[in-house]
Parts: C-alpha cells; structure tokens; sequence
C-alpha cells in the first residue's frame, strides 16, 4: 500500500491521530499528577482528608478545600514559641489543670481559652472554631479530631451539660493537644509546610 503524503485525507488523518496520540500522554499525565496530589494530600492530613471528602462530596472540590488551606496557613508565620513564652504557657497549663478539682467546668473553659491563645501566640490567626480547626490541620492533623472532641465538650459545659468525665476527658485532650504545640522543636518554613 502507498500513502500519498500530499494527498489532504492522509494528512488529515495523520494529523488526528498525533493529536489523540498527545491528548492521550497528556490525559495520562494528568491522571498521574492528580494521584500523586490526592496521595500527599492524604499523608499530610490523615483523617482529616476523609472527613473533607464526606463534607464536600467529591474529591476534586475536598482537595481543592484542602489545598486552600493549606495556601491560607502558609501566608501565616507559623513558628515556634521563645523558650519565656513556651514556660509561661506550661505555667498557666498547670494553674488551668489544678482549677480542675475544684471548678472543672470553668478550667475546660480556661483551657480552651489557651489552647486558642496559644495558637495566635503560635502565628496562627484565630477566627470561629472550624477555621482554627482547619488551620491547625495543615500542620498538625494528628490534634483535629481530639480538638473537635474537646471543643463539643466546652460547648457542652457552656449549656451546663457536660458531665464530670467528659469535662475530664476534655482536660486530657487539651493536655495533649498543649504539650504538642508547645514541643514544637523548630519554625516551620513556608517551604516545609508546601
């Protein structure tokens, strides 16, 4: 068989197949680099990556979320506290955690005050409870959900409904939740955080 390359009909159909040919690699590529985001995305937030698909509904717009904040949390200047600062957090900790005994609801309160003083003092910007939640997602996922739980119980305590355990429950998590902000071993680049 002899192809008349002059003739307008082969080249036509030379022409699309090269251009299926580059739609295919292009598609394929596209394909890559959206598993390797959706993978980075769920490393870097964990649980929290599932929960954004279960809000939003499909991928494309949890990730897009997720992205978003992280882009929000990186024009912050996220850092370590100075050694004075990270002292005087411990410090209250310790004042907020022996109130406990005696006033449980009101130091659950306190400690939720600090958790959220201890996140500006960190660079983060404060706001509602879901934007501080998603904000310390970007570097922290790990604190998102015991945060969420000890917030309900806060909320709880606010209309008097909390129980004792569940108020102690409360002062673990923030325990915890305090201990890794305040262990934070050094500032987090803009760099990292990408």
């Amino acid at each position: 068989m002899n192809f008349n390359l002059s003739d307008p009909t082969v080249m036509a159909v030379i022409g699309v197949v090269a251009l299926l040919i580059v739609l295919a690699i292009v598609w394929v590529v596209m394909k890559q680099r959206n598993r390797r985001r959706t993978e980075e995305l769920r490393a870097r937030f964990g649980p929290e990556y599932d929960l954004a698909l279960r809000e939003y509904g499909s991928r494309a717009k949890a990730e897009a979320s997720l992205l978003d904040r992280v882009n929000r949390v990186n024009r912050m200047t996220v850092h370590p506290l100075e050694d004075s600062e990270r002292e005087r957090y411990f410090a209250e900790w310790e004042a907020i955690q022996a109130r406990f005994i005696d006033h449980p609801r009101g130091a659950v309160t306190e400690a939720d005050e600090m958790i959220n003083s201890l996140l500006r003092a960190r660079g983060y910007e404060g706001g509602a409870f879901d934007r501080r939640a998603a904000d310390l997602s970007v570097h922290y996922a790990n604190l998102v959900e015991p945060y969420r739980r000890a917030n309900a119980v806060v909320v709880r305590a606010g209309k008097n409904e909390a129980t004792t355990e569940e108020l102690r429950s409360a002062m673990i998590l923030f325990r915890a939740i305090a201990e890794q902000l305040l262990e934070a071993p050094a500032p987090i680049t803009r760099s990292e955080a990408a």
